[in-house]
């Protein structure tokens, strides 16, 4: 029996619930400070001054009447671009991965913290949009995965760690922007029911958690842009969810003067197409001579500046801001504000990490006499870790996609100086093939103990073609040949290690079934800690406890979701991922929620209650939707316990079979999760809230939530597939 040495740090279930905020007092404070501002103002605070005439991506007019500067908007979701010394956090994907709201939410603070450190008001992220439906979606990978209850949590605690940190969270990209392909103008026509209960879901948690911006998409949306949808920012977001924030542009993603204000859009970005001088929409010209006109009204004008201003004091900057320290047109990149990034950011890379094979219990590494370390993306790119613009290549360790949501890395970890500095200790040998050459790499496993062979999928944003990848995947296949390389090295190998760095699933078949593929390990999008939070996993400091936030079929078709061209008529609606598998009854290769740990798990002792009652939804509106939507209605509690001889963190999953009253709904949808570390040979109880948005459906002849009546099945295990627990919950 191993001795019991395994370490982890997974943090108890945090109860905090977004960003704590008073917006009445905000509001109070903007509409005095409303008062004083002359129509110039006004004008100014609303419209950025223009691409690149301003230190950030995005640069608003100031206000010295009462203390307001132009505000700095700068990207991104996992830290901030362009600046010298961030932290590099691993990208969204792989928080949702660890299913550890401690960490998505350190993470989101250590993210606000750096950002307000070099005097960015606005940080853009986190992303709640693509969604991730089509599998090979390029910007997939900077959201949290295929599930909305899953990147609604990560969404309420990642706006909440920015805004604690400092900064202001914005949530984009809103709504149904779900490929690069044609993203500036193709037309998303998505049901009532499918946007509220997939696409709008993780955006009213962020409203939820009183984000403060919220980025309106390139797309259309039935046939308006969505920056000029009244539908989407003012019916919807406004109203029904009770947003209180204000709605940015993406950049250069308006189209009209008067249309996009008159339907609810509150500052536009960056205030001129990308030429800098083209297109200007808003400002004292154009926004200016329509409200003079009376083609948009003065009380319009002054909402938008009310609610940007709200935003501003909501989050404490009109008082002791920093002064904006980086300068994206002197390629001042600003002081190292990494602090202790690092550590969030390495716990995230482990905890993300999902093992999805474990033959004859290979890992955790037991000191072998020699180790081959195979393949192109172990090393660093020998050209320089940043040498590619916004990571727009997949040359070496992959850390994060490429694109506007990526960060520059302050220094990397690589795979293979991690292993080699671990291996050292135990005198193990170790033997490199730095390229993809099946040839090579067979040889260099040839005589090795253990062979890591290590390959990659890429993606991200359009306006970078990567190896023909024009943003979204061309296919689900591995990236140079990772397949043939993972094959050739079994073939001489019996104890062959596959590590792989994707964006998001590929297919697996050709060589994940191989006797002598004993492991493969899903290491995901890891950022700069890529081979120590590695290592950890590799030799057993850590027990493996990601899952995964997608599913990994066994062919792309079983996804049932393609690139679209022109429309994209969303005619799957509420079946995407594992509901499209269920609902189809294809077996995945590995499903939404798998994760192997190195120890074992028993579920047992399953209690429900329920105060649960049929009908539709009451009461105010509060931000994210009607106020009875957040009540508790049901409690269900069960025993984990670790029965192996070491720690070990599980994530424990709860889902929910709706009534057939509630007409056409999924098999099973995610509805529950926490994740707990257990030492060996313990128990813990584990327990699950559940409100009443959680056991209700979209009426969309009568545009409301309505909680149906009947038997809810209940199930509790340790993916969407392997469920150990059952019960129900009887609505009347």
């Amino acid at each position: 029996m191993r001795k019991q040495f395994l370490f982890l740090t997974v943090a108890a279930v945090v109860s905090a619930q977004g960003f704590a905020a008073d917006w009445d007092a905000a509001y109070t404070k903007a509409k005095t400070a409303l008062g004083k501002l002359s129509q110039n103002d006004r004008l100014a605070i609303v419209s950025g001054i223009g691409w690149g005439k301003g230190p950030c991506a995005g640069n608003t007019g100031a206000a010295t009447s009462i203390g307001f500067r132009s505000l700095c908007l700068q990207d991104g979701p996992l830290g901030v671009r362009g600046a010298s010394s961030v932290t590099a956090f691993p990208p969204g994907v792989q928080a949702a991965s660890t299913w550890d709201r401690a960490l998505m939410r350190d993470r989101g603070k250590g993210i606000g913290q750096q950002s307000k450190a070099l005097g960015v008001n606005v940080i853009l992220g986190p992303v709640a949009g693509p969604l991730g439906k089509i599998p090979n979606g390029g910007r997939n990978w900077e959201g949290f995965g295929s599930d909305p209850y899953l990147c609604g949590v990560a969404m309420e605690q990642t706006v909440g760690g920015i805004q604690e940190g400092g900064a202001q969270a914005c949530a984009k990209h809103y709504i149904g922007n779900e490929q690069e392909k044609e993203r500036d103008t193709v037309n998303s026509v998505i049901d009532d029911r499918t946007l509220h209960e997939l696409y709008l879901w993780p955006f009213a948690e962020a409203v939820r958690a009183n984000v403060a911006s919220i980025m309106c998409s390139y797309n259309k949306v039935g046939g308006k842009w969505a920056c000029e949808s009244q539908q989407m920012m003012d019916a919807i977001l406004k109203k029904e969810l009770g947003y209180k924030g204000y709605v940015v542009t993406d950049w250069d993603a308006q189209h009209t003067t008067v249309d996009s204000a008159n339907a609810g859009l509150d500052m536009t970005m960056p205030g001129s197409s990308y030429g800098g001088t083209l297109n200007v929409l808003w400002g004292n010209n154009m926004l200016g001579n329509a409200v003079k006109n009376s083609q948009v009204s003065q009380g319009r004008l002054d909402d938008m500046v009310t609610r940007i201003l709200a935003s501003w004091y909501l989050t404490k900057q009109d008082s002791g801001y920093p002064a904006t320290a980086i300068n994206q047109n002197t390629n001042n990149g600003g002081p190292n504000v990494q602090g202790n990034g690092a550590t969030n950011a390495k716990l995230v890379a482990r905890d993300g990490i999902v093992l999805l094979k474990n033959l004859a219990n290979v890992l955790p590494l037991k000191a072998p006499k020699s180790i081959a370390i195979i393949g192109s993306h172990a090393v660093a790119n020998p050209k320089g870790i940043n040498s590619c613009v916004d990571m727009g290549c997949n040359t070496g360790a992959l850390t994060m996609g490429w694109g506007s949501g990526s960060a520059s890395l302050p220094y990397l970890s690589s795979p293979a100086d991690a292993i080699t500095t671990r291996a050292k200790k135990s005198g193990t040998t170790i033997t490199t093939s730095t390229s993809d050459s099946t040839s090579a790499g067979a040889s260099a496993a040839q005589n090795a103990e253990i062979a890591i062979v290590f390959i990659t999928a890429d993606s991200g944003e359009g306006y970078i073609t990567v190896e023909t990848n024009a943003g979204d995947r061309n296919n689900l296949e591995a990236w140079h040949s990772g397949a043939d390389l993972v094959k050739a090295v079994a073939a001489i190998n019996k104890n062959t290690i596959v590590v792989i760095h994707s964006v998001g699933p590929i297919i697996l078949e050709s060589f994940v079934d191989l006797g002598n593929v004993k492991a493969i390990v899903w290491a995901g999008l890891p950022g700069q800690e890529s081979g120590n939070a590695l290592v950890e996993i590799l030799w057993g400091d850590a027990s493996p406890s990601g899952k995964l936030p997608y599913t990994i079929a066994k062919q792309q078709r079983d996804y049932g979701t393609n690139l679209q061209s022109g429309t994209d008529s969303f005619s799957e609606g509420l079946f995407i991922d594992y509901r499209y598998l269920d609902k189809n009854n294809i077996a995945p290769r590995f499903e939404f929620g798998f994760g192997l740990s190195y120890t074992t798990f028993n579920y047992s002792s399953l209690a429900i209650t329920s105060t649960a009652t049929s009908g539709p939804a009451t009461g105010n509106i509060v931000p994210g939707g009607i106020s009875s939507l957040f009540d508790i209605v049901a409690t269900v509690t069960m025993t984990l316990s670790n029965s192996g001889a070491v720690s070990g963190a599980e994530v424990a999953q709860l889902y929910l079979g709706f009534p057939s009253s509630a007409p056409s709904t999924p098999v099973r949808q995610l509805r529950g999760f926490q994740k707990t570390l257990v030492a060996g040979g313990a128990s813990t109880t584990v327990k699950f809230e559940l409100r009443r948005k959680d056991l209700s459906y979209w009426d969309a002849s009568g545009k409301r939530w309505v909680l149906p009546a009947g038997n809810f099945k209940v199930e509790v295990g340790a993916s969407s597939k392997d469920l150990r627990l059952s019960g129900s919950i009887v609505v009347t």
